[in-house]
Protein backbone atom coordinates (compact mmCIF):
# COMPACT_ATOMS: atom_id res chain seq x y z
CA UNK A 1 0.00 0.00 0.00
CA UNK A 2 1.43 3.06 -0.67
CA UNK A 3 0.80 5.72 1.71
CA UNK A 4 0.89 9.98 0.81
CA UNK A 5 1.78 11.63 3.98
CA UNK A 6 -0.30 15.08 3.08
CA UNK A 7 0.49 17.21 6.41
CA UNK A 8 2.46 20.63 6.19
CA UNK A 9 5.05 19.87 9.06
CA UNK A 10 4.93 21.78 12.30
CA UNK A 11 8.24 24.11 12.49
CA UNK A 12 9.58 27.23 14.53
CA UNK A 13 8.53 30.14 12.09
CA UNK A 14 6.63 28.30 9.54
CA UNK A 15 4.14 30.33 7.50
CA UNK A 16 0.75 30.97 9.12
CA UNK A 17 -2.86 33.08 8.07
CA UNK A 18 -2.32 36.70 9.08
CA UNK A 19 -3.40 37.10 12.50
CA UNK A 20 -2.95 33.57 13.49
CA UNK A 21 -0.66 32.58 16.53
CA UNK A 22 3.24 31.98 15.48
CA UNK A 23 4.68 28.76 15.35
CA UNK A 24 6.98 27.99 18.01
CA UNK A 25 8.92 24.54 19.32
CA UNK A 26 11.85 24.53 21.84
CA UNK A 27 13.55 22.55 23.84
CA UNK A 28 12.10 22.38 27.62
CA UNK A 29 14.64 20.27 28.86
CA UNK A 30 17.29 17.48 27.29
CA UNK A 31 19.55 15.66 27.48
CA UNK A 32 22.80 17.49 26.41
CA UNK A 33 21.97 19.50 29.31
CA UNK A 34 21.93 16.87 32.23
CA UNK A 35 18.24 16.06 31.96
CA UNK A 36 17.56 12.10 32.15
CA UNK A 37 14.88 12.77 29.44
CA UNK A 38 14.26 15.39 26.07
CA UNK A 39 10.75 16.91 26.51
CA UNK A 40 10.00 19.53 24.01
CA UNK A 41 7.18 22.33 24.26
CA UNK A 42 5.23 23.47 21.39
CA UNK A 43 3.10 26.84 21.23
CA UNK A 44 1.05 27.60 18.02
CA UNK A 45 -2.71 28.46 16.97
CA UNK A 46 -5.47 25.61 16.23
CA UNK A 47 -5.81 26.67 12.72
CA UNK A 48 -1.69 25.44 11.81
CA UNK A 49 -0.34 23.96 9.09
CA UNK A 50 -2.84 21.02 7.61
CA UNK A 51 -5.83 21.09 9.89
CA UNK A 52 -9.66 20.65 10.35
CA UNK A 53 -12.03 23.39 10.53
CA UNK A 54 -15.03 22.83 12.68
CA UNK A 55 -18.04 24.34 12.27
CA UNK A 56 -17.61 26.47 15.53
CA UNK A 57 -14.60 28.67 13.40
CA UNK A 58 -17.47 30.52 12.34
CA UNK A 59 -20.63 29.54 14.46
CA UNK A 60 -20.35 30.57 18.62
CA UNK A 61 -22.57 27.57 19.07
CA UNK A 62 -21.43 25.36 16.07
CA UNK A 63 -19.70 22.05 16.40
CA UNK A 64 -16.46 21.55 17.96
CA UNK A 65 -13.66 20.08 16.53
CA UNK A 66 -13.80 17.12 19.16
CA UNK A 67 -17.18 16.66 18.41
CA UNK A 68 -16.66 16.13 14.49
CA UNK A 69 -17.76 12.36 13.64
CA UNK A 70 -14.56 9.90 12.73
CA UNK A 71 -16.47 8.64 9.88
CA UNK A 72 -16.54 12.10 7.85
CA UNK A 73 -12.75 11.99 8.27
CA UNK A 74 -12.05 8.58 7.47
CA UNK A 75 -13.31 7.44 3.74
CA UNK A 76 -13.16 7.77 -0.07
CA UNK A 77 -12.29 10.61 -1.92
CA UNK A 78 -11.68 12.17 -4.96
CA UNK A 79 -8.86 14.38 -6.10
CA UNK A 80 -9.32 16.82 -8.56
CA UNK A 81 -6.24 19.13 -9.72
CA UNK A 82 -7.07 22.50 -11.36
CA UNK A 83 -4.19 24.49 -13.71
CA UNK A 84 -2.85 27.26 -13.22
CA UNK A 85 -5.23 29.53 -14.67
CA UNK A 86 -7.56 29.23 -11.90
CA UNK A 87 -7.65 31.67 -9.43
CA UNK A 88 -10.90 30.94 -7.56
CA UNK A 89 -12.60 27.33 -8.36
CA UNK A 90 -16.43 28.20 -8.90
CA UNK A 91 -19.51 26.49 -9.65
CA UNK A 92 -18.56 26.16 -13.05
CA UNK A 93 -15.55 24.39 -12.87
CA UNK A 94 -16.60 21.88 -10.57
CA UNK A 95 -20.07 20.99 -12.92
CA UNK A 96 -17.46 20.63 -16.01
CA UNK A 97 -15.99 18.11 -13.52
CA UNK A 98 -19.38 16.50 -12.06
CA UNK A 99 -18.20 13.20 -13.64
CA UNK A 100 -15.28 13.13 -11.56
CA UNK A 101 -16.64 13.50 -8.36
CA UNK A 102 -19.32 10.94 -9.42
CA UNK A 103 -21.07 10.07 -5.66
CA UNK A 104 -17.91 11.05 -3.50
CA UNK A 105 -18.56 12.68 -0.26
CA UNK A 106 -15.41 13.84 0.23
CA UNK A 107 -13.91 16.36 -2.43
CA UNK A 108 -10.14 17.52 -2.60
CA UNK A 109 -8.69 20.66 -4.58
CA UNK A 110 -5.18 20.35 -5.77
CA UNK A 111 -3.94 23.51 -7.38
CA UNK A 112 -1.61 26.19 -8.12
CA UNK A 113 -1.66 26.64 -4.08
CA UNK A 114 0.79 23.10 -3.81
CA UNK A 115 3.60 24.83 -5.14
CA UNK A 116 3.28 28.50 -3.20
CA UNK A 117 4.01 26.24 0.10
CA UNK A 118 7.61 26.23 -0.47
CA UNK A 119 7.34 29.85 0.10
CA UNK A 120 9.00 31.32 3.27
CA UNK A 121 6.04 33.52 3.91
CA UNK A 122 2.02 33.87 3.14
CA UNK A 123 0.94 34.80 -0.05
CA UNK A 124 -2.77 36.22 -0.61
CA UNK A 125 -3.32 35.72 -4.19
CA UNK A 126 -3.63 32.05 -3.80
CA UNK A 127 -6.36 30.08 -5.41
CA UNK A 128 -9.63 29.68 -3.15
CA UNK A 129 -12.81 28.28 -3.42
CA UNK A 130 -15.95 30.45 -4.58
CA UNK A 131 -18.79 30.72 -2.31
CA UNK A 132 -20.87 29.60 -5.45
CA UNK A 133 -18.87 26.63 -5.81
CA UNK A 134 -19.64 25.93 -1.66
CA UNK A 135 -23.62 25.86 -2.50
CA UNK A 136 -22.57 23.34 -5.38
CA UNK A 137 -21.14 20.78 -2.94
CA UNK A 138 -23.74 21.28 -0.11
CA UNK A 139 -26.60 20.51 -2.78
CA UNK A 140 -25.06 17.31 -3.81
CA UNK A 141 -24.27 15.65 -0.23
CA UNK A 142 -20.67 16.57 0.54
CA UNK A 143 -19.45 16.33 3.74
CA UNK A 144 -16.03 17.23 3.43
CA UNK A 145 -13.79 19.57 1.69
CA UNK A 146 -9.93 19.90 0.94
CA UNK A 147 -7.86 22.81 -0.06
CA UNK A 148 -4.29 23.34 -0.35
CA UNK A 149 -3.36 26.50 0.99
CA UNK A 150 -4.35 28.04 5.03
CA UNK A 151 -7.85 28.55 3.69
CA UNK A 152 -10.28 27.97 1.78
CA UNK A 153 -11.85 31.24 1.17
CA UNK A 154 -10.41 34.11 -0.63
CA UNK A 155 -8.31 36.53 1.06
CA UNK A 156 -9.71 39.31 2.10
CA UNK A 157 -12.75 38.70 0.83
CA UNK A 158 -15.28 40.45 3.76
CA UNK A 159 -18.00 38.10 3.41
CA UNK A 160 -16.65 34.55 4.90
CA UNK A 161 -19.41 32.79 2.44
CA UNK A 162 -17.83 29.91 1.75
CA UNK A 163 -17.38 29.42 5.25
CA UNK A 164 -20.65 30.25 6.51
CA UNK A 165 -21.82 27.71 3.43
CA UNK A 166 -19.89 24.97 4.27
CA UNK A 167 -19.84 24.74 8.27
CA UNK A 168 -23.33 25.84 8.23
CA UNK A 169 -23.83 22.46 7.16
CA UNK A 170 -21.52 20.89 9.02
CA UNK A 171 -19.72 20.26 5.77
CA UNK A 172 -15.99 19.74 7.36
CA UNK A 173 -12.92 21.43 5.60
CA UNK A 174 -9.50 20.30 5.68
CA UNK A 175 -7.30 23.17 5.12
CA UNK A 176 -2.94 23.29 4.20
CA UNK A 177 -2.55 19.96 2.63
CA UNK A 178 0.14 19.44 1.55
CA UNK A 179 -0.37 18.01 -2.32
CA UNK A 180 2.44 18.77 -4.13
CA UNK A 181 3.42 15.16 -5.24
CA UNK A 182 -0.11 13.27 -5.11
CA UNK A 183 -1.71 12.96 -9.07
CA UNK A 184 -5.58 13.42 -9.13
CA UNK A 185 -7.56 10.62 -8.90
CA UNK A 186 -9.12 8.58 -6.26
CA UNK A 187 -7.65 7.62 -2.43
CA UNK A 188 -8.54 6.70 0.93
CA UNK A 189 -8.09 9.62 3.38
CA UNK A 190 -7.43 9.17 6.78
CA UNK A 191 -7.09 12.96 9.04
CA UNK A 192 -7.49 13.03 12.22
CA UNK A 193 -7.42 16.69 14.37
CA UNK A 194 -6.32 16.80 17.42
CA UNK A 195 -8.64 15.77 19.96
CA UNK A 196 -9.08 19.29 21.70
CA UNK A 197 -12.44 19.50 23.66
CA UNK A 198 -14.57 22.62 22.68
CA UNK A 199 -12.62 24.76 20.26
CA UNK A 200 -13.10 25.83 16.06
CA UNK A 201 -10.39 23.56 14.38
CA UNK A 202 -7.06 21.78 15.13
CA UNK A 203 -4.16 20.44 13.33
CA UNK A 204 -4.37 17.42 11.61
CA UNK A 205 -2.12 14.61 11.09
CA UNK A 206 -3.62 13.38 7.00
CA UNK A 207 -2.67 10.54 4.68
CA UNK A 208 -3.88 9.80 1.25
CA UNK A 209 -3.95 5.73 0.71
CA UNK A 210 -4.22 4.57 -2.80
CA UNK A 211 -6.21 2.27 -3.94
Amino acid sequence: MLIHDVSIPIVTGGVVYPGNPPIRVWLEKGIPTGARSNVSGISFGAHTGTHVDAAKHFYDDGQTVDELPLERLIGPAVLLEFGDDVRGITRAHLEARAAEIGRHTRVLFKTRNSALQSRPEFVGDYTFVAPDAAEWLVARGTELVGVDYLSIEQFHSGQAGTHLTLLGKRVVIIEGLSLAGVRAGEYDLICLPLRVVGIDGAPARAVLLEK
